[in-house]
This record gives structure tokens, C-alpha cells and sequence, in this order.
């Protein structure tokens, strides 16, 4: 098939469904250091404004995938959902849609969307895309629905693979009659830290107020003598009030916070140190040869924005099962 992938960020997505031998004939993202690593990828500089691009002048495409920002309906964020500008996108996606009619679309957000403003605003989605949902007639369509058969589900990381512990909402339209579409399950080896975390590690190093700053809110949890000497031990959050660890040798949810500040970064405790970006590309399901932003910050960004490249590969697979 051929696919678009819009707000494409360092394409998870074109990795995915390029994996199954579709072909990209359309990017587009608005930031400017991830299509720098887009480009070094791909060999294409997907920097446009979708809000600006019109539709008629898209190339014809069976497939539209679109991981569109997220930051409206997470709970790491604000929240204003279709208040804040970023949320309006959805409605970019919308006038794509009916203006090409592809044969399927695949979007991937957190799963807050699911319950923001006590779920209306998926609900208003679905109402603007759907005819049926999972399976189901949608009676409460509006007028100028497009008519997809549309199914979602919560699917994480973690159960394809990856080391992660990322739950988030995809969404598939079919324009066409398919009978009951089942979202894809992985059967291979589940995946720890153990599996990816790098013998001989290229450690950013940190500076004695950083490590100290670590320490202390580390210490201060009221569980640490506890649970100091597990061997993959991973602390997130890293605050006073706040600090959280995982115990089940997975990584938490990398996001773009991590690119903003150390409390945000996932940190090994007897380690003493944070994820490599090799580790954290390993994390997310990337190949080793992916390139990255020279910007340590940045590609930190990239990576957390990004979606779960194994999640959409078997994603793709399925998909392909269906038309």
C-alpha cells in the first residue's frame, strides 16, 4: 500500500508499515529537530505545517497514519484537549480523510484520550469518523460522518517485545466492509532491561549537583533501604514527593520530558546512571542503525514522542491480514 504519515516526528511509523514492503509517498511534522532526524533516516525533510497543506494537493494514498499530538489529552500535560490549539489537528486529520477517502487509517494517541473530559472528546472524535465502532452501529454519528468501520484498543509496549511500560490508544478505520478486525497479540519472548541495557555503556556523564540532587530525594523514599540492592531497579520522577520506581525490569513510559530536565529521565539505581540513547532507541523497538539529532536534549525528546516501532510493525501485519 501506499501511506501518508502525518505529524511523522523521527518515523516510528514509516519503520513500521515500511517493514511490510508499503510505501511512504507523504510526510509531514512542524518540528524542526526531528525532521533533521527524519531526514537522516529517510532521506526526505518532511518540515511542513500540515494546517497550511491543502488537501487536494496530498498524493493519492490507501493508507493515512498519524500519531497527532498528545500533549492536549495527557495527564502529564495540561489537558485542554480541543481548547489548546495542538488538539485541533485532529480536524487536519478529519479534512484529509474526506477529501482522499483512503482505505484505512491507523491513529495512535495516549491513552488519556480515552477519558478526557469524561470521555467526550473521543467520543466526538469517533462520532466524526465512525459508522461503527468495534464492531458496533454508532447512533450517535453526526451528520458529516465519514462512514469508516472503526475499532480501537489500549495496547502497550510491552507486550510486543520491548522492555516498556507504554499503553496507548490506537485507532483503525476501515473505508470498506472487513469482517470483525481483532487488534494484533505478539507470541514471542517477552523482553526485560536484562535483554537490551549495554554491557559497556556510553554514560553521559553527570555533574556532582545532578548526582547528589538524585541521591538525596532516592534516600528520602520511605521504601529505599528496602528495595536498593534489586539489580535492575528503576527510579522515575526522581522528586521528593514524587519518586516512583518500577520492580518488574521494565522501563516506565519514555516521553519528551525527558529532553527537558534529569528528575523526567528514567535512572538505574545501582547503575548509578540514566539510559544511554542507545538503550532508549532499544527500548522504543528501534533498529541500532537509527541516526539521531546531534542534540542530546533533542534526540531524548524524539525518542520519548515517538511511537513503539514492534507495535505497529505487527500493527502493519495485521492490517495487511484485513485488505
Amino acid at each position: 500500500m501506499k501511506f501518508i504519515d502525518l505529524f511523522s516526528g523521527i518515523g516510528g511509523f514509516r519503520l513500521g508499515f515500511e517493514s511490510k514492503q508499503n510505501t511512504c509517498v507523504f510526510s509531514a511534522d512542524f518540528d524542526t529537530y526531528a525532521c533533521e532526524t527524519y531526514s537522516k533516516n529517510f532521506k526526505v525533510n518532511p518540515l511542513l505545517d500540515i494546517t497550511t497543506v491543502d488537501e487536494k494537493q496530498i498524493p493519492h494514498h490507501d493508507l493515512l497514519t498519524a500519531g497527532f499530538p498528545c500533549q492536549p489529552f495527557s495527564i502529564a500535560g495540561f489537558r485542554k484537549g480541543f481548547e489548546d490549539v495542538r488538539g485541533t489537528l485532529f480536524f487536519d486529520i478529519y479534512r484529509i480523510l474526506n477529501e482522499k477517502r483512503p482505505k484505512v487509517f491507523v491513529l495512535e494517541n495516549v491513552k488519556g484520550l480515552i477519558n478526557h473530559d469524561k470521555g467526550n472528546t473521543f467520543k466526538t472524535m469517533l462520532n466524526y469518523l465512525a459508522k461503527s465502532i468495534n464492531g458496533k452501529p454508532n447512533s450517535d454519528k453526526f451528520e458529516d460522518n465519514l462512514g469508516y468501520d472503526v475499532y480501537w484498543k489500549i495496547l502497550n509496549a510491552s507486550d510486543f517485545g520491548v522492555p516498556q511500560n507504554r499503553e496507548r490508544v490506537f485507532i483503525v478505520g476501515f473505508r470498506d466492509k472487513v469482517s470483525k478486525f481483532e487488534f494484533p497479540t505478539f507470541k514471542g519472548k517477552k523482553k526485560t532491561l536484562i535483554d537490551i541495557l549495554d554491557d559497556n555503556p556510553d554514560v553521559k556523564e553527570l555533574s556532582k549537583m545532578s548526582k547528589g540532587y538524585i541521591q538525596k530525594y532516592l534516600k528520602q523514599h520511605v521504601k529505599f533501604d528496602e528495595i536498593k540492592n534489586l539489580d535492575y531497579l528503576v527510579a522515575y520522577e526522581i522528586r521528593k514527593s514524587r519518586t516512583n520506581f518500577r520492580f518488574d525490569n521494565l522501563s516506565p513510559c519514555l516521553t519528551t520530558k525527558m529532553g527537558t530536565g534529569g528528575n523526567n529521565v528514567p535512572y538505574l539505581v545501582n547503575q548509578d546512571r540514566f539510559f544511554t540513547l542507545k538503550e532508549c532507541l532499544k527500548i522504543q523497538g528501534f533498529p541500532e542503525s537509527f541516526k539521531l539529532t546531534k542534540s542530546y536534549s533533542h534526540a531524548l525528546m524524539q525518542i520519548g514522542n515517538s511511537v513503539s516501532v514492534p507495535v505497529v510493525k505487527h500493527l502493519a501485519k495485521r492490517i495487511e491480514e484485513f485488505i
